[in-house]
């Protein structure tokens, strides 16, 4: 199809911050780099950073409400011929289902996570069932997808989360020592602290601790991540009287995450909702052993336990210390093994594929 031009709605994308943005980015990013789209045109809800796109990637201002949002849309729209509508989130379906009836395109919807895991509303549903094509990070989300919305299981198909090539294996010693951690085994969990995802599981490895130090292992949590819940994670952390043990560094740049990552001996995210967990991968592309709990995306990113253990809420202390005594895994090699899965080579690789089956004449 010459001159495929595409408008994506997403929550956030360049300029954005999380697992979500970090996705959409990804793929819209693929998709110029394909050649395959000549005209990409993004807009978000939120983008609270600077904006950088790359060439054949336009992305609007974020516009100030949900009427100002709908109106640029129905704007941008109309604004020059639409062949695909990318819909970057659940929420933001039954809008993208009506424009792209609308302007005669075809209708591309991702699902991400815990948003899709229950039946949704009745027009976010209706809107879903009207997709030429539904991609979904884990196979988790896929079946909780064909499980509420009638559609044919062939148009719903899975494609991960891809990690950037700035996480790579390295020494970390010198921030271990600048944080004053030398000599102590660092767990480290990556994601936000916010009080409605809770299901992140820092107050399970907090829980933990008091187990680990009965077992002779001298550890330290550092969490990175924004949110509303500090407080309550440093009250939790001083219940348990492991207060001095948890260091909360907040939101930091990204080369400073990749230093974090190499420091680390274990990361460590007992999450009941990830729809798939990229910072699993930035933590193995960065020769980091990895634990996640054998639910939801987890064990998708996690391959199942080749790349990264798993383990259930009950055990978890145990498997952390099993990890700390183990011998730790080769960095380069647990770095390859996850990008000759999770790298951007495959990711475009599985996009290409699915993107055929999107062009192909209705």
């Amino acid at each position: 199809m010459p001159e495929t031009r595409c408008l994506a709605f997403v929550t956030d994308a360049f300029g954005g911050r999380g697992g979500i943005a970090r996705y959409n980015r990804d793929f819209l990013e693929a998709l110029a780099e394909s050649g395959t789209i000549s005209v990409i045109d993004v807009l978000p809800r939120h983008a609270p950073d600077r904006v950088l796109t790359p060439a054949g990637i336009t992305q609007a201002p974020s516009p100030h409400g949900k009427l100002a949002y709908i109106l640029g849309a129905f704007a941008a729209a109309f604004r020059r011929r639409r062949d695909l509508v990318f819909c970057g989130h659940l929420h933001l379906a039954p809008l993208a289902a009506v424009i792209a009836r609308l302007v005669g395109a075809k209708l591309l919807v991702q699902m991400h996570g815990i948003e899709a895991w229950q039946p949704p509303s009745r027009l976010q549903r209706a809107a879903v069932e009207t997709a030429h094509l539904v991609l979904c990070v884990s196979r988790h989300t896929r079946a909780a997808v064909l499980g509420w919305a009638r559609i044919a299981p062939e148009r719903v198909l899975v494609l991960p989360n891809t990690v950037g090539e700035c996480f790579t294996p390295g020494d970390g010693s010198g921030l271990k020592a600048a944080l004053g951690l030398e000599g102590k085994r660092v767990l480290l969990t990556v994601g936000r602290i916010d009080s409605r995802e809770r299901y992140k599981g820092h107050d399970r490895v907090i829980d933990a601790m008091p187990a680990l130090l009965a077992r002779g292992h001298n550890v330290v949590y550092v969490i990175v991540g924004e949110g509303d819940d500090r407080g309550w994670l440093e009250k939790r952390a001083r219940e348990r009287r492991v207060g001095d043990r948890v260091l909360l560094l907040g939101a930091v740049g990204r080369e400073r995450l990749v230093e974090i990552y190499r420091m680390a001996d274990l990361f460590v995210m007992p999450s009941t909702g990830e729809g798939f967990g990229i910072a699993f991968l930035e933590a193995m592309a960065c020769g980091t052993p990895t634990l996640g709990l054998a639910t939801a995306g987890a064990s998708d990113a996690l391959a199942d336990g080749e790349l990264g253990a798993l383990t259930s809420e009950e055990d978890l202390a145990a498997a952390i210390a099993r990890l700390l005594e183990a011998p730790p895994p080769d960095a380069s090699a647990l770095s390859a093994l996850t990008r000759a899965r999770f790298g951007h080579e495959p990711f475009r690789t599985q996009l290409g594929a699915q993107w055929d089956r999107l062009l192909e004449p209705s």
